[in-house]
């Protein structure tokens, strides 16, 4: 057996070299590349001329984790309401920055509204959806001379759904000239990451700041993504939003996301992640925020919330309660997220495990930060509960789920208050 000198297991490879993009509202500023932590972001379905709806579901959305929010702005309507939507995420208390999504008339819109134009921290420019003809490139440097004079940074998003037509039927026509011509696919991943940088080049000569530009050339298969992806990584430094387009419902949306970019963030790739999960009919927009997060988190990448280790069940554990107890502890945790991150630092680091047997239940439970581990089938109805690796309690009775929430929430007071204390006193001893 060969025997080499060096760990196993590396994590993932270091973030692939590129511009840092500021996006700013008001005193908050976010930033996107440049080794800067993989960004979350989101979208809502409202209409937006729903002023009132749009913002509530912004705040929604933020609330979750959402560190930008995408807003489709898609005729004069929207555009009016836009100002509207900042001011009420304002009185919110809402800093979240609001990204303009703008298909086919947002040249005219961006210049009609410039309320609008000012309000949004970000413009989604699809080079596929600026014009035809002439009148493309016309449209396309009206919106890009918007984004310069307000300052505004750019996503100029490509799609393979409305790629353009124009560009891609040039590159058919090079490719009937090779000799051993390229696959179809090939063409389309070659128009696809041309359009980007093409697009990116022509912001940049038209006045726009090469710190103002993320890309993003989006594909519904998780092979067609990756391919795409290394190579827009490997011919420009631009930041680079990554997410599956029409990625499915359910656990299919989340499967096919997580499989397509866990591949490119493990190599590097990606700045700035969404989740393009189709709802349940009146389903939670929230859940692909939380989807992003979980991969993000599992990966090791960045920390958003306490972990809930669980085991999924076998004929050992017939009874339901560490079901129960788990779901229960995680949303618990999750809800309280939004005031324990101010006055708890650190405490998205934590682990919780919540087992249901004797088999890996102690060792799992030793293992994080707080674990309990249930009785299973025929096992003594006790459950220990291990804090820092060690065993403080057993609990029995009806009272479980109640008892070790408490002990769950006496932790967080005690281990992640005591860091608020000792900074508090490391900041009074500097003065």
């Amino acid at each position: 057996m060969q025997n080499t000198d060096s760990p196993i297991g590396s994590g993932p490879q270091a973030p692939r070299r590129s511009r840092r993009v500021a996006i700013r509202h008001g005193a908050r500023e976010i930033f996107v590349g440049g080794g800067a932590p993989v960004m979350v972001q989101s979208m809502t379905n409202t209409d937006t001329a729903d002023a009132i709806g749009t913002a509530i579901q912004v705040k929604e959305l933020a609330r979750a984790g959402s560190e930008v929010v995408r807003i489709t702005v898609n005729n004069p309507e929207a555009a009016a309401a836009v100002p509207a939507i900042r001011e009420q995420l304002d009185r919110m208390g809402v800093d979240a920055p609001l990204v303009g999504d703008f298909h086919y008339n947002g040249h005219k819109l961006l210049i009609d509204f410039p309320d609008c134009a000012r309000a949004l921290s970000k413009y989604r420019i699809n080079p596929g959806n600026v014009g035809q003809g002439a009148k493309r490139d016309t449209q396309f440097a009206q919106m890009i001379e918007v984004a310069c004079r307000y300052d505004k940074p750019v996503r100029i998003g490509v799609n393979w759904g409305s790629l353009d037509q124009t560009l891609l039927a040039r590159m058919m026509d090079q490719n009937a000239q090779r000799t051993a011509p390229w696959s179809a696919q090939a063409v389309m991943y070659e128009a696809l990451v041309t359009s980007a940088i093409e697009n990116a080049r022509r912001a940049e000569e038209l006045g726009l700041g090469a710190d103002r530009i993320i890309l993003s050339c989006k594909v519904s298969g998780v092979q067609d993504l990756i391919a795409v992806y290394r190579e827009l990584a490997r011919r420009c430094d631009y930041p680079l939003h990554l997410g599956l387009t029409e990625a499915g419902m359910g656990s299919k949306g989340i499967v096919a996301s997580t499989a397509a970019m866990a591949v490119l963030l493990q190599e590097g790739i990606g700045d700035t992640i969404r989740v393009s999960l189709t709802p349940e009919p009146g389903g939670d927009r929230t859940k692909e925020v939380i989807v992003a997060q979980e991969i993000l988190q599992t990966m090791g990448l960045r920390k958003f919330t306490p972990m809930v280790i669980a085991c999924p069940g076998c004929g050992r554990t017939t009874s339901t309660v560490f079901q129960e107890l788990a779901d229960s502890i995680q949303t618990y945790l999750r809800e309280q997220m939004p005031v324990w991150k101010a006055q708890y630092p650190g405490v998205e680091a934590m682990n919780v495990a919540v087992m249901g047997c004797i088999v890996n239940g102690p060792g799992e439970s030793k293992h994080a930060n707080i674990g309990i581990s249930l009785p299973g089938t025929g096992e003594a109805p006790a459950a220990p509960v291990f804090v820092d690796g060690q065993k403080t309690v057993t609990l029995r009775g009806e009272k479980i789920s109640e008892e070790f929430q408490s002990i769950v929430l006496d932790y967080v007071k005690t281990r992640y208050g005591t860091q608020v204390r000792t900074d508090a006193v490391t900041e009074a001893a500097k003065v």
